[in-house]
């Protein structure tokens, strides 16, 4: 704050001397200019002589000392230190983020450094004008507008340069990277790296859009000089705003979704959706309070933090450059960095900003107003120490929690000892805590005991090396050990593309998920662990920007040691039945903890955050292939299912002419075309092949045909040009060779002992993994074409497992040919099956596919098992564990100078056994190899919040210039379908979209008089009868029913969709929603929602509107009724032109006979009609009713069933409010079988966009029959 009213005096006389004595000496001066120094508070000042002489001393002992310091492992190395440092000096004096590499520390120090040099200029310039009592220069304004439109922009970018670097690239030379088309990987490309370019570009356009419009608004908000005009009642309602809109963002809200609010509840006050389900379906539903934290933050850092911040730069801009602070230049340049780094943190992380605001105000005003240098630099020095103390808070909370003497776990001998050997030295304890926290350094406990030491200077990163798991498969391997030692059959390398998933999942999500709040407040460093079932995984918080987070996952082991499943125990388990308290069980009071829960909660260093985080991965179900092929019927269901496979994949190969032209193919396939031939080779088993022929005692083409020709000759009538597929035939004589080529490797690999079950799956795997051995003389002619083992034997023996599996659920469902060869193309679309080693088997998790299915083989510490990995995508549900950042810190460091500088090798050392505190164990097992033991580590990740679709609803998207075209564009339809239908008589919103035409009474026809129409019925169509035109009467309205168009926004999906049955209509044009209401007729009004009477529809609509089919009835008048002409345009937008023909012709050309009709009309069913409906409960919706193995259910077509479920749908799931088209219904009981339901409830089939839904009729509400 100001000096007194008297020092102010003192000031202005010493400067009136100053001025009356021009010719003053120079030392004089410098003794004038070192008074004035004298009243900054701030400004340093020398020690005396004894206290450097002192610290002298004891440097000259500490370099001494060297040699153990560097033994102990207390000194960084020189990379790690200078990152540290230029990290600290970014965060702290320029409000940066942290830095995940060295070179990108240096990036972020020279980018803040460039951007205060190009704003120092602004601010001198404005210093140095003329300052007006109630005037600011207009230049000053300038700058506070660019200052916080830089700062939006640099809180909004990664300090991590490489994905910009690349976008560059990209940009200037397009095809630096030309592909090499014989490298087998080129296919298979990673996702990530164009996904993260995409999002980077698509914030760069719009902060080209968005800083422009910051710096406008708040030059033009500053220069409005509302900061100087409305001082002081200004500052007190920013600063009450500021705390109130904090303290319910970032403590009650997040307090009252926590599991444990408090402490002190059972369970959160504001639940999600998700929290009762047992199992979840689909994405998290975004809840109200997630929508108010969601505005509530971006009021906070866009409107009220930059109003704080530039109202404090307002009122101290002109004291600080005055001479008696700190003089124009050196005011200027504090200015600036000041703003800078008060608005770049406010951006990047808000989460405790508020407190620090407060308290500096209240501190500085109300108890030491003499120290105050201007709230400006207030604010500038508290954001620094607030930092260090809350460093200090986590440190001595951390070591609290550790060293309670009720919870204590000793891990070893010297655990029992340094326990209370630590106790006298508590008071040093705190002086490390302290001197840790000033210095961002660790406290780890020394050897996993009570003694604490303090570790050497890290950055937030904390590793050294960049240290990501290395996944072995078959593109890093040579094909010899590839085919010898099987490498990478361990589980812990295999499960490891699971965390690499979930990598990809959180890339896409965490951000957004960030700012809705579902992970609770959030900073720099925060270590969080994500428990499933089987995942756990620990995720480092590493740079926090605006809209952007960089993290790194830490996958642990699926089954891993006992002190880990005792803290995943502890983890995972709930204490909402704990009613105990202190010895005796009094029990708790409804929705509360009891007293030693909530006791117990307080002395953690973790803390449940939510227990149904939803985030999208695979669920992995994996069966013994032991038991699956134990007797000899299963392993003859499998050669059998191969062959078929084989004989699929050959006739679907579009190769299949060349290779029966193949001379080579030919002259090797000329024995087997022999008639007597057969092939004895001592492979093939009775008990195994179906077609063992035990008279001839091998496999004889005769006995060939007559079991598969059947299927041959069905897999070849599919073809779109069938071939001659006779028994004499060459198709046949292919077949015949590449499936006897085909076991004979199946027999190969299995050592020739396929009676013997572990020599059979071994020989099975062989061939799953592609490595087929040609050993026979007769097969060598598939060297001809290789693509026949690629493309045809190897797809065969992969396809045959699947089928095999589904054998179990429905034995007889695969012998007619028309389901299996429906099955297999539908395994072909939405199924991968691959070697977990091959590179396609990664790319295809990684690029969510729906399903996958592998064999695998563990060799693993002495086991040797088969397993079937079954792998479906879906949603999972994750308990969410945030741990003491410090915590997480500590235990590393202690990790790292235990095993690197102690060199302590023990694999059950004390410092690793479980501490359920702490969760000890946990921890140090997600060190870097070989100090920990995670299964897989990820590169540093950052997710942008672009990428997250829930939060684009709530916010809205990115603003770039196509956006902003698109919005143009559809509000300039908007507003012509709007015009189109207000200008119309009675007309609305689908008159417009017909063309906007007006109807005028007695003009305009419309369509020609000799249109007809016609309706699809059973694949079938008739021509209406003509209707007679009669003027309709108002009064005879009792018994009519008025249909309401309802507006539904035109979609490309329903602009051309062909009927395929009778259970459903389409309309040839657009689809439009019409609604049924007991009203009578109403006069035709100018209304958006303008009611047209059932006479007015044509003689089809009429029947399937209608009450009832007795054409006696009062609803059979209404075909006596056409439509007047002033409606014709209204119906173009309803039925189209064919349709339009079916209710407007000709009067004169009208049957003199209204109440005839044709009888095949009259029976169309209410149940028939295509009308609409909105999903309003997912969890209606029978997503796996499609599957083959399931009969219960005819369906319309084979197509419709592939089409309606899971399968096909890969990654996109039904939401609550999307709408659709019904197209199909089963409803219990019926009379049909082609409708009738195999449950009690009504089933039906609804068209959303170009996906099929089916889903039970109480799940949706009815929006009206579609016309």
């Amino acid at each position: 704050m100001r000096r007194s009213h008297c020092s102010y005096e003192q000031h202005a006389e010493q400067e009136r001397c100053v001025n009356e004595r021009p010719q003053q000496p120079s030392s004089s001066r410098c003794r004038l200019e070192r008074s004035h120094w004298k009243h900054l508070t701030f400004t340093p000042t020398l020690p005396p002589a004894p206290t450097l002489t002192l610290v002298l001393s004891r440097s000259t002992v500490f370099t001494l000392c060297f040699p153990v310091v560097f033994f102990v492992g207390l000194l960084p190395q020189v990379n790690t230190f200078l990152m540290y440092l230029f990290e600290q000096l970014d965060i702290h004096v320029f409000g940066g983020n942290a830095s995940t590499s060295l070179l990108s520390a240096l990036y972020s120090v020279l980018r803040s450094g460039v951007t205060v040099a190009l704003l120092y200029g602004l601010c001198y310039g404005a210093l140095k004008e003329t300052w007006e009592p109630q005037h600011i220069p207009v230049l000053f304004s300038v700058f506070c507008g660019l200052l916080v439109a830089v700062s939006y922009h640099l809180s909004r970018q990664s300090s991590d340069p490489s994905v910009l670097i690349s976008l560059v690239q990209s940009k200037i030379l397009p095809n630096l990277k030309d592909k090499n088309p014989e490298d087998p990987l080129s296919e298979v490309q990673d996702p990530l790296p164009e996904k993260l370019k995409a999002s980077l570009n698509e914030r760069l356009q719009s902060d080209l859009i968005v800083c422009v419009v910051i710096a406008v608004l708040y030059f033009a908000i500053h220069v409005s000089t509302v900061f100087i005009a409305l001082q002081p009642f200004l500052s007190y309602v920013l600063y009450g705003l500021l705390g109130a809109v904090g303290l319910l963002t970032h403590y009650l809200l997040p307090q009252a979704r926590k599991q444990l609010p408090w402490y002190c509840f059972s369970h959160p006050l504001l639940k999600t959706k998700e929290y009762y389900q047992f199992e979840v379906r689909g994405a998290a539903h975004v809840m109200w309070f997630e929508k108010l934290q969601v505005w509530l933050l971006f009021l906070e850092k866009n409107v009220l933090y930059p109003l704080v911040i530039l109202n404090e730069l307002s009122g101290s801009a002109q004291e600080l450059a005055s001479p008696r602070k700190l003089d124009t230049e050196v005011g200027a340049l504090m200015i600036t960095v000041a703003g800078l780094k008060l608005l770049r943190s406010s951006y990047s992380s808000p989460t405790y900003q508020y407190v620090t605001v407060l308290f500096t105000v209240l501190f500085f005003t109300f108890d030491y107003r003499h120290l105050s240098e201007t709230l400006l630099l207030d604010l500038f020095l508290m954001s620094v120490v607030f930092s260090k103390l809350w460093e200090l808070f986590y440190k001595l909370r951390f070591v609290y929690t550790y060293i309670a003497p009720w919870q204590i776990t000793w891990g070893s001998a010297f655990h029992a000892f340094a326990q209370p050997f630590a106790v006298p030295h508590s008071a040093m304890l705190f002086v490390q805590a302290l001197v840790s926290a000033v210095f961002s350094t660790p406290l780890n406990p020394f050897l996993g005991s009570a003694i604490f030491i303090t570790s050497y200077v890290r950055p937030v990163k904390f590793w050294e090396r960049d240290y990501n798991t290395k996944r072995v498969d078959h593109s890093n391997t040579r094909l010899a050990s590839q085919l010898d030692r099987n490498p990478g059959s361990d589980d812990n390398n295999l499960n490891s593309i699971f965390y690499e998933h979930l990598t990809r999942s959180l890339q896409h999500s965490l951000s957004g998920d960030l700012l809705l709040g579902r992970w609770g407040n959030y900073t720099t460093g925060d270590c969080f662990i994500l428990a499933s079932d089987y995942l756990n995984a620990l995720v480092h918080i590493i740079e926090t920007g605006n809209g952007l987070v960089t993290f790194q996952l830490r996958g642990l082991e699926f089954r891993g040691t006992y002190c880990q499943q005792r803290e995943v125990e502890a983890i995972t388990e709930g204490v909402e039945e704990d009613e105990a308290c202190c010895c005796c069980e009094p029990g708790h009071m409804p929705h509360l903890l009891s007293f030693n829960a909530a006791f117990g909660q307080r002395w953690l260093a973790w803390e449940v955050l939510v227990t149904k985080y939803v985030l999208e991965g695979y669920s992995i179900t994996d069966n013994s292939a032991a038991s699956m092929l134990q007797v000899f019927d299963l392993r003859r269901i499998l050669t059998t299912y191969y062959v078929k496979g084989i004989i699929y994949y050959v006739l679907a190969s579009p190769r299949l002419e060349d290779w029966l032209a193949n001379e080579s193919v030919r002259e090797g396939l000329r024995g087997c075309g022999e008639r007597n031939y057969v092939d004895l080779d001592p492979t093939f088993n009775p008990n195994i092949d179906e077609d063992y022929d035990h008279r001839l005692a091998g496999i004889s083409r005769d006995s060939f045909c007559v079991v598969y020709l059947a299927w041959i000759q069905y897999c070849n009538s599919r073809r779109a040009k069938p071939l001659d597929s006779e028994k004499d035939s060459s198709l046949v004589l292919l077949c015949f060779g590449l499936c006897v080529l085909g076991r004979r490797a199946l027999g190969t690999a299995a050592h020739h002992m396929s009676s013997n079950l572990e020599s059979f799956l071994y020989g099975l795997h062989a061939l799953f993994k592609g490595d087929f051995r040609i050993s026979s003389v007769r097969d060598e002619w598939i060297f001809a074409d290789m693509e026949l083992l690629r493309k045809v034997v190897v797809p065969g023996i992969r396809m045959s497992l699947k089928l095999h599996q589904d054998h179990f659920t429905s034995p007889d469902e695969y012998e007619e040919p028309a389901v299996l060869f429906q099955a297999i193309t539908s395994h072909q679309q939405n199924l991968v099956i691959a070697h977990e080693g091959d590179p396609a088997w990664r790319s295809a998790v990684l690029s969510n596919s729906p399903s996958l299915l592998a064999l695998r083989h563990v060799l693993d510490e002495g086991t040797n098992e088969y397993k079937i990995i079954m792998l479906n995508r879906r949603f999972l549900s994750f308990r969410v564990i945030k741990v003491n950042k410090e915590c997480v810190r500590g235990l590393w460091a202690g990790q790292q100078q235990e095993l690197v500088f102690l060199r302590n090798r023990n694999p059950e050392r004390g410092s690793i056994q479980n501490a359920k505190q702490a969760l000890r164990n946990m921890i140090n097992s997600s060190c870097d190899q070989p100090i920990g033991y995670p299964i897989y580590v990820s590169p540093l990740t950052t997710s942008y919040c672009n990428s997250h679709p829930q939060l684009g609803h709530v916010l809205g998207g990115p603003i770039s210039g196509g956006n902003i075209r698109n919005f143009i564009v559809n509000t300039w339809h908007r507003l012509r379908k709007g015009c189109g239908a207000g200008c119309n008589s009675g007309g609305n919103i689908e008159d417009s979209e017909a063309g906007g035409l007006s109807c005028a009474s007695g003009n305009g026809t419309g369509v020609s008089d000799s249109q007809q129409s016609s309706m699809s019925q059973g694949g079938g169509s008739g021509p209406a009868p003509p209707l007679a035109y009669q003027p309709h009467s108002l009064g005879t309205s009792q018994s009519s029913q008025s249909v309401q168009s309802g507006l539904v926004r035109q979609s490309p999906a329903r602009a051309s969709v062909a009927s395929q049955s009778s259970s459903y209509r389409y309309s040839s044009s657009r689809h439009s929603s019409l609604r049924t209401s007991a009203t009578g007729l109403e006069p035709c009004r100018r209304s958006s929602t303008s009611q047209l009477s059932l006479r007015t529809l044509p003689t089809s609509l009429q029947l399937r509107l209608g009450p009832g089919p007795d054409p006696a009835g009062p609803s059979a008048s209404l075909s006596s009724h056409s439509i007047p002409p002033c409606k014709r345009h209204t119906l173009v937008g309803l039925l189209g032109s064919d349709g339009l023909g079916s209710a407007v012709g000709d009067p004169l050309s009208q049957h003199p006979h209204p109440h005839q009709h044709n009888p095949t009309l009259s029976s169309v069913r209410r149940e028939d009609i295509s009308y609409r409906v909105q999903i309003m409960d997912v969890n209606q919706v029978l997503e796996n009713i499609n599957l083959s193995k399931r009969k219960e259910l005819q369906w319309p077509d084979e197509t419709m069933r592939l089409r309606a479920g899971r399968t096909c749908w890969r990654d996109w799931s039904p939401l609550e409010g999307m709408e659709g088209h019904v197209i199909h219904r089963w409803v219990p009981c019926s009379r049909e079988p082609a409708g009738r339901s195999h449950i009690d409830k009504t089933i039906l089939l609804v068209q959303v966009e170009d996906k099929l839904v089916p889903i039970i009729e109480t799940g949706v509400i009815e929006l009206g029959a579609e016309v």
